[in-house]
């Protein structure tokens, strides 16, 4: 089916104008449908562009799907595709200058550079998914990488690309007590690590101070959280000698998206796996539907929500947060205002 622009916008303004929305001018950059899987992309110069033909609560695009008989449509603004791309293009060089310095990491590197020069060629309407099952990977035969796995959505994405790249990873969990890790993020870590066949660890660690000290409003938590849990899983990887540990990290994108670390006087290198190929929550979401997991509202922490209920001026650092990754792109303002609105919906 070839979609003509003129004709395409001329609907769009129908739809505005029937549904109350000023007429105003709309600019497209480019037209993509695919029509194995049913979607249209709409590739709009600006995010003006892009706002004007989602419209109010998405009702224009709503319509617009309805009209056309199209299975999905994607709006998609091309400034934020040039950010994306640039950033891809910085990851694939320091990946290929890496990889010229340690060409023991060729297989599992090489599946990555493949993969992060074929989303720049598809820039618009790459599927990992897709991509996954149209290629072969080979395996390396020894552990390569050690994942940290939480359960939540980002570190299942990251455990699943690094299960397919061949970085034959082990899942290590570290687990400060329910407070920390509920219920519902073990069973995510048990049944994606059961589904993909990768062997998980759970390590216990002591988090009292770090517990008693933020529901004294004394700091927040997520910060020295995360130190704890890095510190713990570089830990594993050394005594274990894995030489790469990955992390669901979304903002050290670039030339920090792969970087040597010392521990003790000893290397190990850090991958930050979803930053490393620009990925979204949205394709997190989108790729971790293949598998059993319990989709999990909020932050999912129970005791980042009850330092919000004691210290309600903690949660201007948790929305800092927020705010860090929507600027990075990686979060929509739709998905970060849901996030922001869970704090509320806890008193």
């Amino acid at each position: 089916m070839k979609i003509d622009e003129e004709c395409l916008l001329n609907k769009i303004q129908q739809i505005r104008e029937d549904i109350g929305h000023d007429k105003i001018d709309i600019n497209i950059h480019e037209i993509i449908y695919k029509e194995d899987i049913d979607e249209l992309w709409i590739i709009t110069t600006d995010r003006p562009d892009k706002s004007a033909i989602i419209g109010k609560g998405g009702w224009v695009v709503g319509k617009l799907r309805e009209e056309l008989g199209i299975g999905k449509i994607h709006v998609e603004s091309y400034m934020d595709f040039l950010t994306k791309k640039y950033r891809m293009e910085l990851s694939l060089n320091t990946l290929n200058k890496f990889l010229n310095d340690n060409p023991d990491f060729e297989i599992p590197l090489s599946n990555l550079i493949n993969l992060v020069s074929s989303k720049i060629d598809d820039i618009y309407s790459f599927s990992l998914d897709s991509y996954f099952k149209e290629h072969d990977f080979v395996e390396s035969s020894n552990h390569t990488a050690v994942v940290a796995l939480s359960g939540g959505a980002d570190s299942c994405f990251s455990l699943v690309v690094a299960k397919y790249l061949g970085f034959n990873p082990i899942a290590v969990s570290v687990d400060p007590g329910t407070i920390v890790l509920p219920k519902q993020f073990k069973e995510n870590i048990d049944s994606i690590c059961k589904d993909l066949n990768v062997p998980q660890v759970y390590i216990p660690v002591e988090y009292g101070e770090i517990i008693s000290e933020s529901l004294n409003g004394r700091f927040h938590p997520c910060g020295r959280c995360s130190k704890v849990i890095e510190s713990t899983v570089l830990d594993f990887s050394l005594n274990n000698n894995i030489p790469i540990v990955i992390f669901g990290d979304m903002l050290s994108t670039g030339s920090q998206c792969i970087t040597k670390q010392y521990v003790n006087n000893e290397e190990i290198t850090r991958l930050n796996l979803p930053a490393c190929i620009s990925s979204t929550k949205m394709e997190h979401k989108n790729l971790n539907k293949n598998y059993n997991l319990k989709e999990i509202d909020g932050f999912g922490c129970p005791l980042l929500y009850e330092v919000h209920k004691k210290h309600p001026h903690m949660k201007k650092y948790s929305i800092q947060r927020i705010l860090r990754e929507t600027r990075s792109g990686a979060l929509e303002p739709g998905e970060a205002l849901s996030l922001i609105w869970s704090f509320y919906r806890t008193e």
